[in-house]
């Protein structure tokens, strides 16, 4: 791989960008316990949102589409949380229940396959018989690839939006971020966590016009009384160089183990910078001015939530353990993106000295690794 491998426009970093497919060790399917039990934590306040939603017809299909849906069994169970909750809202409102249709959205680099194989099978003929299931699925499905932040749906055609832990990811790492000539360079670093203030901005305006075409293209694809519900990575800090959570994962241990292949002489110093990873842990003050800048959207519900940590571990005093998890958290969520930029041998190695650097700071990770999450409900201005 040359020493510009690494994608950094929406195009290449489309076919990339990816949670770790399959079933293995480092998996999306065996890696993303922590994300189920924020998604739970969030029930409460994603039935408040359904409850906002307009009770169509019969004779038109109930839409639901998560945006980000990745290849474990999250984005189902949530699917399915939302579909048994609005039919049960047209059982107590004395309405015939429509048939109900669920679109799971990624990247087409994503593993859609491990989703589909995870899904119920499908229940009977008529919507009844659906619905009086136990254990099978109630609605119909499709996998739909692309990114969201341009149009993915025919206009007004999605009653309900659901994105869990994906807005975060940014559709392309800034060029001027690993221009060596760019004052935005991002020289010595993989993240944007304690970079220098041009950097940032960087990173920040390219969130915004992420945002920005993410909520004009659901505003054309949602129908008239449709909600969208959104939860992703968010900071407590005002200052976007302190990206908390995101940056004690993304900026620590993981970047000390660039360094090491770096001072080693198995990378190039350039080969390290030209890999910066394309998330933003936004403030919600952020996120705000976009939605309103924007004016598409009503807020109903906004606020950032603590998440918690990221490291499921079962032995909370073993070092070796907590390690592990965090080189296995970093591996499975930008994994293939390293794969892609320094190959599979030394993304191996590299991941290996991640585990080996949060070993020796173990008890540190458990206290202070958590993140916080902005949990937003949106309806159509």
């Amino acid at each position: 791989m040359g020493e510009n491998s690494i994608v950094t426009n929406i195009n290449n970093l489309e076919r990339v960008l990816s949670m770790k497919g399959g079933k293995g060790e480092d998996s999306y399917h065996n890696n993303s316990q922590a994300q189920g039990h924020h998604a739970r934590s969030t029930l409460p306040l994603l039935i408040e949102a359904l409850d906002g939603v307009r009770l169509g017809s019969a004779d038109a299909a109930f839409v639901v589409a998560d945006l980000g849906c990745a290849s474990g069994r999250n984005t189902i169970d949530t699917v399915e949380v939302i579909i048994k909750h609005m039919a049960e809202r047209y059982k107590a409102a004395a309405q015939e229940p429509p048939e109900f249709s669920a679109f799971f959205c990624d990247l087409p680099s994503n593993d859609f396959n491990t989703l589909f194989q995870l899904l119920p099978s499908y229940a009977g003929e008529t919507m009844e018989e659906c619905l009086a299931s136990n254990g099978r699925r109630s609605y119909f499905t499709a996998g739909v690839p692309g990114s969201f932040h341009r149009r993915l749906f025919p206009v007004k055609y999605v009653d309900f939006f659901y994105s869990a832990f994906s807005l975060h990811w940014i559709s392309q790492v800034p060029e001027e971020v690993v221009d060596k000539t760019s004052t935005a360079y991002n020289e010595g670093r993989i993240f944007i966590h304690g970079a220098k203030e041009k950097t940032v901005n960087a990173y920040k305006k390219q969130f915004q016009s992420d945002l920005g075409g993410f909520l004009r293209s659901r505003s054309k694809e949602l129908k008239t009384g449709g909600s969208m519900f959104v939860v992703f990575l968010g900071r407590t800090s005002s200052d976007p160089t302190d990206q908390g959570g995101a940056g004690l994962l993304f900026g620590t241990h993981y970047q000390d183990a660039w360094n090491d292949l770096v001072q080693e002489g198995i990378i190039t110093s350039e080969k390290r910078d030209k890999f910066n990873i394309p998330v933003y842990a936004a403030s919600v003050e952020e996120l705000k001015e976009v939605v309103e800048c924007d004016g598409s959207f009503t807020i109903n519900k906004l606020q950032l939530i603590k998440g918690g940590s990221p490291l499921v571990v079962n032995h909370h005093h073993d070092a070796a353990e907590i390690g592990r998890a965090l080189a296995t958290t970093c591996r499975t969520v930008t994994g293939n993106l390293v794969d892609q930029h320094i190959g599979h041998e030394l993304s191996h190695e590299l991941f290996s000295r991640v585990a080996t650097r949060a070993m020796a700071q173990a008890k540190d990770l458990l206290h202070h690794l958590e993140f916080y999450h902005i949990l937003a409900s949106l309806s159509l201005a």
